[in-house]
């Protein structure tokens, strides 16, 4: 039995989505953290994963953040300044728009996102949802 659970961002709800024909259908939250904070670049499977954030200023993205890993989007930032300088990772590439970000993964297989469940389409697959 899968148990789903969703958090409520302004009467929607925040997803993780990947395209359709990705191989991963399910993410735990550590493998999340993982992937939007630079220490694994891969799905389990083993494929290239491409995170997508949405650009600096976005309601959307500062709720994704405190959601995953607890912090202000300042905090985030700060750390990827760091982690940058060092070398050992890249920041997720930013789109400007949900929109943006849903073309990009209907285009690229090993895209992941965050946007709005009723933004999903039929071109994408709900790999995680956030619980309150």
């Amino acid at each position: 039995m899968l148990l789903t659970l969703s958090f409520s961002v302004k009467g929607e709800d925040l997803v993780l989505v990947v395209n359709k024909n990705n191989p991963t259908s399910i993410l735990k939250k550590t493998q999340v953290i993982d992937l939007y904070m630079g220490k694994f670049v891969a799905f389990p499977d083993g494929s290239k994963a491409i995170p997508i954030d949405l650009a600096d200023g976005s309601e959307t993205k500062a709720t994704f953040y405190k959601l995953l890993v607890g912090m202000p989007l300042a905090r985030v930032n700060a750390y990827w300044s760091r982690v940058k300088f060092s070398g050992r990772a890249r920041p997720p590439l930013e789109t400007d728009s949900q929109d943006e970000t849903i073309k990009f993964i209907q285009e690229n297989e090993f895209a992941i996102a965050y946007i709005h469940e009723s933004n999903v389409t039929d071109d994408l697959k709900v790999v995680y949802r956030f619980d309150e």
